[in-house]
């Protein structure tokens, strides 16, 4: 697993409206049994969204809103494997950390 992993989310009758999790965890901590992740979202679910809390990417050509005040852990068994890695929006990603759980 390796920090901001994008995975198909595991839970079936959940996938119409959260079709993926993200992994924010530190890829460091490989030998816990859980991660910590944000589910990606359809926006039609996010009543009153937040751009700086609730950034949106495309996965598998749909775009998809971080609920950042959703996260959760989970558990790793049964992820299977990752279907993208958003690195390349970390400062995105940690902006809406940052805004959901910093010092404004």
């Amino acid at each position: 697993m390796a920090r901001f992993d994008v995975y198909t989310n595991p839970d079936r009758s959940e996938r119409v409206h959260t079709p993926f999790i993200i992994d924010l965890q530190n890829s460091f901590l490989v030998m816990l049994d859980t991660f910590v992740a944000v589910p990606l979202r359809v926006e039609a679910v996010i009543p009153g969204r937040l751009a700086n809390i609730h950034p949106v990417f495309t996965i598998a050509g749909q775009d998809l809103v971080m609920d950042t005040p959703m996260m959760a852990t989970f558990p790793k068994r049964g992820l299977g494997r990752p279907v993208t890695n958003l690195h390349s929006s970390q400062l995105d990603i940690q902006d809406a950390l940052d805004a959901l759980l910093g010092e404004y």
